[in-house]
């Protein structure tokens, strides 16, 4: 089954025999039948929470870090988290408010397709600096940690180069 275009690019859910589509507010109802009825929405509830949070605590200490040490602007902590906590609901309250929880869905995979892609630049410069005694000093990492992590990363670089190759060949 070929995707349309207004579909999102790769990761919606679907059950590829019959080809039905699962949004955002029907998830916490596939695992249900390998977890049980009161399991498996209560543990979806609590991954969705964590996922939340520790987004929401990686961008404002992200925003802070970049308002005070490239910007250069200081702000008492009570408004510097209004603003950058508002600079990331924002986006999300409006497209919510304007095309509902379909399109929140489809901002949802998007965001996590770009955050995909930008994986890489972060993880391979961590491997490499960690590595490297001159920088780090005593704090350099194991051979071993090092070897796992370039695996690890190497692993990342390919399933990123292998979804731009599915979506230039028109396969998501």
């Amino acid at each position: 089954m070929r995707r349309q275009r207004h579909q999102p690019v790769h990761l919606v859910a679907r059950h590829r025999a019959i080809g039905i589509e699962i949004g955002l507010h029907k998830r916490c109802k596939c695992p249900r039948p390998i977890l049980g009825q009161s399991v498996a929405p209560a543990l979806f509830a609590v991954a969705l929470l964590a996922c939340g949070l520790n987004s929401t605590v990686t961008a404002t200490l992200a925003g802070q870090a970049v308002m005070e040490g490239f910007l250069r602007i200081r702000l008492q902590p009570w408004l510097r988290r209004l603003v950058t906590r508002g600079i990331a609901i924002l986006p999300a309250a409006g497209v919510t408010l304007i095309y509902g929880s379909d399109g929140m869905g489809e901002l949802l995979i998007l965001t996590q397709v770009v955050l995909s892609l930008q994986l890489p630049f972060a993880v391979v410069p961590l491997v490499l600096f960690t590595a490297v005694r001159r920088k780090m000093g005593a704090l350099t990492a194991q051979s071993l940690m090092v070897a796992t992590a370039a695996l690890v990363a190497f692993v990342i670089v390919a399933l990123n180069l292998k979804l731009l190759w599915d979506f230039s060949q028109g396969a998501l």
